[in-house]
């Protein structure tokens, strides 16, 4: 077995003790058009639309909608792969002769995904009435989301690649936007959807958001990019992300150009409150004495940020931990966790400001991956 097999069947046997530990039989995954899951792709290296099906007699099965694609990205998964059309591509026939197939007994507890809607809940009562059928928030799904906020060796690496083809568009970023390469909203979304590409990436973590001076009061443009001019006079937002492997960085930069004092002002104080975020982020920290460290910083000045300070990253833009002030945040950082800080501050009239960079969690401190900044032109 070699070592990404046997990573991969460790993250299996986390979930076949979870399982026994809450007495499921079997464990259904879906990612499909309708309801998507990065936790199969976590799990078995597959790409997408599938379902996996854990016994907890430590069997799986992989049903893809595509074998082929299947064969050859989940190929070191312990799950056997089966063809979705062998089911006539229902999900419940599929389930219904997996759990056959895997020898799940009569009354036995299977639990569907959580965010299986009421509709499709109820055929599935009605077809599988052999066996106790759970759907639940606190669910397979949500243990697996939380094992995904601590990233294994595999994962670290993968996202530091992420991160140095992250960097090297950040200084491309920059030199093109000061030479006048890049002018335009546009000019900037679409440089970066092509150099990531060009540097073996799946694309972006998630769809650009570039905004000039006149929208970048927004905390996410809306829409994402226009043809509207980038990099002028006043502050402009360039907030994305590569997808490496599955993995995602997410940072923002701001471009400043001939600011007024006001805005000057509110430049200053996003860039304090990041070093300030970055500076206690250690092992052991609370994400919420992060949080609320920062608000109070702004709150000196009589400015609150209207979002979390910073989530978590991995497989999805969005992950655990979550940096929030608030008291139902019970996460504290840990080595292993990779996240997001970024402050910002948005203004009708001044524009906005937002600084973002990705953080590692080590057993003695903190790496910052990227080097995105706030760019003076």
């Amino acid at each position: 077995m070699d070592k990404y097999s046997s990573i991969l069947s460790a993250r299996f046997e986390k979930i076949y003790d979870w399982m026994i530990q809450e007495g499921i039989a079997l464990v259904v995954l879906e990612d499909t058009e309708a309801r998507r899951d990065q936790n199969i792709r976590w799990l078995t290296g597959h790409p997408g639309d599938a379902l996996l099906m854990l016994s907890a007699e430590r069997k799986a099965a992989l049903v893809a909608w595509d074998v082929n694609l299947a064969k050859l990205y989940a190929a070191q998964s312990p799950a056997a792969i089966v063809s979705y059309n062998d089911f006539e591509r229902k999900p419940v026939k599929a389930i219904f002769a997996i759990a056959q197939k895997l020898g799940i007994p009569s009354g036995s507890k299977i639990e569907i995904p959580s965010v299986t809607p009421y509709p499709v809940f109820l055929d599935y009562v009605g077809e599988l009435t052999n066996f106790d059928i759970l759907c639940r928030d606190s669910g397979a799904a949500s243990e697996m989301r939380k094992l995904r906020a601590v990233k294994d060796d595999s994962e670290i690496a993968i996202t530091r690649k992420a991160a140095l083809i992250t960097n090297k568009l950040i200084d491309s970023l920059e030199k093109n936007v000061r030479s006048g390469k890049i002018k335009t909203e546009a000019d900037a979304a679409l440089f970066i959807e092509l150099e990531a590409r060009k540097a073996g990436c799946e694309g972006t973590s998630f769809g650009t958001l570039a905004a000039g001076p006149q929208r970048s009061y927004a905390i996410h443009a809306f829409p994402n990019w226009t043809n509207a001019p980038f990099g002028g006079q006043g502050l402009s937002i360039l907030d994305f992300g590569v997808k490496l492997g599955g993995y995602c960085t997410d940072v923002t930069l701001t471009f400043a150009r001939d600011l007024n004092p006001k805005q000057e002002k509110l430049v200053s104080m996003v860039e304090k409150a990041a070093k300030l975020a970055v500076q206690m982020a250690h092992n052991e920290t609370r994400a919420r004495d992060i949080a609320a460290a920062v608000d109070a910083f702004f709150a000196k000045s009589k400015k609150k940020m209207p979002h979390s300070l910073g989530h978590g990253l991995g497989l999805q833009e969005h992950e655990y931990p979550i940096l929030r002030n608030s008291d139902e945040n019970e996460w504290a950082l840990a080595p292993g966790m990779i996240f997001t800080i970024e402050p910002g501050l948005y203004d009708p009239l001044l524009g906005g400001c937002r600084l973002e960079n990705d953080i590692l969690i080590t057993e003695k401190s903190h790496e910052v991956l990227t080097t995105a900044r706030i760019i003076r032109l």
